[in-house]
């Protein structure tokens, strides 16, 4: 039977890739500042997209199995 690494998720020290910070923290990432700061800079308004209704290609024809009347 293999051995497995024991799961731990107690906080490690990490280096933020974005400003190079150690800081504590349970998984790899931005630190909270760099977080906060991306929300911030990355934040859009949400939009309502409109969308045309869907209609099938002319070379798409219906299945001959729905087609078929009861007998």
């Amino acid at each position: 039977m293999p051995e497995t690494l024991p799961l731990t998720l107690a906080p490690q020290t990490h280096e933020c890739p974005r400003c190079r910070s150690k800081f504590e923290a349970q998984f790899y990432g931005p630190c909270a500042n760099c977080r906060d700061e991306l929300r911030t800079k990355m934040r859009n308004a949400s939009r309502t997209v409109d969308l045309a209704e869907y209609e099938p290609k002319m070379n798409v024809t219906p299945n001959a199995v729905a087609l078929k009347e009861n007998d």
